[in-house]
């Protein structure tokens, strides 16, 4: 797989004077599920939102398949790239017709009526994100967990290439947290779709991701596999907290434990320092 199916090439964005990114520079290969990680501040959602379209870039070049994604009109786009929030719309209308949305890039002028193969699609996608018993609810009836499968369905009907997805399982308890991402690692491994997500929880970005972009002040700290960026020298400079790092035995991936201030202040008395 080519290593540049996604390529983002010194990439600056962001808020007038007061933020912006630091000539970004990375890769993926078609298929990745990758993760950019960092403390608050660090540039995360600025990024995402550069790639994503919702901020101009300043300078810089996003290339997807080798074409600029500048140059593609706004529905070519579309059917190639669907993005999910951190808080799907609530609005008052029904899931199925919420992930029937997603089928909008492909409607032609003054059609108002939705064509068949375009409820099939969508109600296949509610069937493999597990919405489709909710399809004649309001959306606002729906638990976050469920409004969060209903914004994955609705991105998936637009049949893209590449999801973006802002923090899915940020305001989700666990059970919601691991449902939401074994279904984006099925997606990303039985379709090749190729998902490129923020995530806060370092654990679970270990365990789901294959590739991780280490965001500070703006600027890309560590890229790479989780065992090569999910290091704890690595997090202590970027995060300014102490944690342990041990390899989780089922998976091989890293495992991060915070140490608490008391249980710091206890080695410190008895050791000089935690031994590593």
């Amino acid at each position: 797989m080519a290593s540049d199916y996604l390529k983002i090439d010194q990439l600056t964005c962001g808020y007038g004077h007061s933020f912006n990114l630091r000539e970004v520079s990375f890769s993926l290969e078609q298929g990745a599920l990758a993760g950019i990680i960092g403390p608050n501040g660090s540039g995360k959602t600025t990024l995402f939102k550069g790639i994503s379209g919702q901020l101009p870039t300043k300078s810089g070049h996003i290339h997807l398949h080798n074409t600029s994604l500048s140059h593609l009109k706004l529905k070519e786009k579309a059917k190639k790239v669907a993005v999910v929030s951190q808080f799907p719309d609530t609005a008052d209308i029904t899931v199925e017709d919420y992930v029937l949305m997603g089928r909008l890039p492909y409607r032609e002028p003054f059609q108002f009526f939705e064509p068949r193969k375009d409820v099939v699609i969508a109600r296949k996608y509610m069937r493999l994100t597990g919405v489709y018993g909710h399809r004649k609810k309001y959306l606002s009836q729906l638990s976050g967990g469920e409004q969060q499968l209903a914004a994955i369905a609705q991105a998936l009907t637009q049949e893209p290439e590449l999801l973006l997805m802002d923090e899915p399982t940020s305001h989700l308890d666990i059970t919601h947290q691991v449902e939401i991402l074994n279904l984006i690692q099925r997606l990303n491994q039985e379709m090749n779709l190729t998902v490129l997500m923020i995530i806060h929880d370092l654990n679970l970005a270990a365990e789901y991701c294959d590739y991780l972009i280490m965001m500070k002040d703006g600027a890309i700290h560590t890229k790479g596999s989780p065992q090569e960026v999910l290091t704890y020298e690595k997090i202590e400079q970027v995060y300014d907290t102490v944690v342990v790092t041990q390899t989780n035995p089922l998976s091989g991936k890293p495992a991060i434990f915070l140490v608490s201030e008391n249980i710091l202040k206890e080695i410190q008395a008895k050791y000089g320092g935690i031994q590593r």
